[in-house]
């Protein structure tokens, strides 16, 4: 079969000759550290994919996705919430109240937002439900003031269903400070575990007793929360809606509270995928090593080839194609290594925690009970890119320097 003569001659120099095997391991050494480069980026780039999900999974299954709060407290929620449905984005819509507050138990003091949700229609806007590892949701009942606190706090003050604490929330009075400690004894009917900050912060009660403690109406809530199809959509979606009902309402949503955690989560992802693109950088440059030391190596068959009658730009394509082939194998391989890695990572650490019989990822320590991973192929053809830029790149000073080699001169010192 026909092949263009750079092709052809290029394709030989990468394989094996009795007299250059040095030359042939160094291409063979090039093209492993490509390969685990490529493979290196995939998978931590997978890792972290998988963390972050979790972690979205998590903290966002529990804070609201978006709410329409009310400029005053709501005497009637529903009509807000069925504006909200009639958005395409919005999955669900349920009463929502939230204040800020302490935790006081034995004289030990904690800040917690505790919010005011309707056990009944929760689990349609949160995953908490799905998280209780002691009590139950519905234990929530209207005027029994119970509270489902996180397993941090149950932890701290060492609490168990059944004891009480107090909530201090500040209160607006006409004191000469304005401000006054107002007191609620609640009694522990949950404990969630969702692997997040959130344990710590954050605790639920019912809200017809949210509404007493603000000295509301029972009927009366703060918001009505939402649930969206997309999580980056959501701050239009809850401006839009709140436009839609005048002024006496105004949006809110996630990216207020928890966005600078997964800007920060997103911005470590760049600078690793960065820092890890500089070992398939290393491992690309080092073509040119070895390209060079091919160049010299066949400076007597470079000046045979232009006495016959090749070009400079044909004997600048063979060096070409040589780095190239081994750029495409090196990366390809890392690639398909670095899928099947990234696919398989969970499994082999927990392959190693049973035959070591340790717990890499302690639940006690790590949020994150095991490695999570998630292969997502925009990465996958980002990585292999950069590979096959790179290694292309590395070819052109060496074989710009096999173009400009003269016959005569290397036939006279070969």
């Amino acid at each position: 079969m026909f092949r263009p003569l750079s092709i052809f001659i290029g394709t030989r120099y990468t394989r094996a000759k009795r007299r250059n095997r040095f030359v042939s391991f160094i291409s063979m050494t090039s093209m492993i550290g490509l390969a685990l480069g490529v493979l290196a980026m995939i998978v931590v780039l997978s890792v972290m994919n998988g963390f972050q999900r979790e972690m979205s999974s998590r903290i966002l299954g529990m804070v609201p996705h978006a709410t329409i709060v009310g400029v005053k407290p709501m005497d009637d929620w529903r009509p807000v919430a069925a504006a909200a449905m009639k958005n395409p984005e919005v999955t669900a819509a349920v009463p929502f109240t939230q204040m800020d507050g302490m935790f006081s138990y034995k004289g030990a003091m904690q800040p917690i937002e505790i919010s005011g949700v309707d056990p009944a229609q929760e689990g349609k806007v949160s995953i908490v439900a799905q998280h209780i590892v002691r009590g139950k949701l519905d234990d929530l009942k209207a005027g029994e003031f119970g509270v489902v606190i996180g397993d941090i706090t149950a932890r701290r003050f060492r609490l168990n269903v059944g004891d009480k604490l107090t909530l201090i929330v500040p209160e607006i009075s006409t004191a000469p400070g304005g401000i006054t400690p107002r007191m609620q004894r609640l009694n522990v009917v949950g404990i969630f575990k969702v692997g997040a900050e959130l344990d710590g912060s954050m605790a639920l009660i019912h809200m017809a007793d949210a509404a007493e403690i603000q000295h509301w109406q029972p009927n009366q809530v703060q918001s009505v929360r939402l649930a969206v199809k997309d999580l980056y959509a959501a701050p239009n979606v809850s401006a839009d809606i709140a436009a839609s009902l005048g002024s006496g309402y105004k949006p809110d949503d996630w990216t207020h509270t928890q966005g600078s955690l997964f800007s920060a989560m997103k911005m470590e992802k760049t600078m690793i995928g960065l820092l890890l693109l500089m070992i398939v950088a290393v491992a690309a440059f080092n073509i040119i090593a070895t390209l060079i030391m091919v160049v010299n190596d066949k400076g007597a068959d470079i000046a045979i080839l232009r006495t016959i009658g090749a070009t400079p730009r044909q004997i600048m394509a063979i060096f070409m194609v040589q780095g190239t082939v081994i750029g495409i194998v090196g990366t390809l391989i890392g690639g398909v290594l670095g899928v099947i890695a990234a696919l398989n990572v969970s499994a082999l650490v927990g392959w190693l925690e049973r035959v070591s019989g340790q717990h890499i990822f302690s639940s006690d320590v790590y949020f994150v009970s095991n490695l999570p991973s998630e292969l997502q192929g925009g990465d996958v053809l980002l990585i292999c890119t950069a590979g096959f830029v790179l290694s292309f790149l590395a070819t052109l000073y060496p074989a710009y320097r096999a173009a400009k080699i003269e016959p005569a001169h290397a036939l006279r010192y070969s």
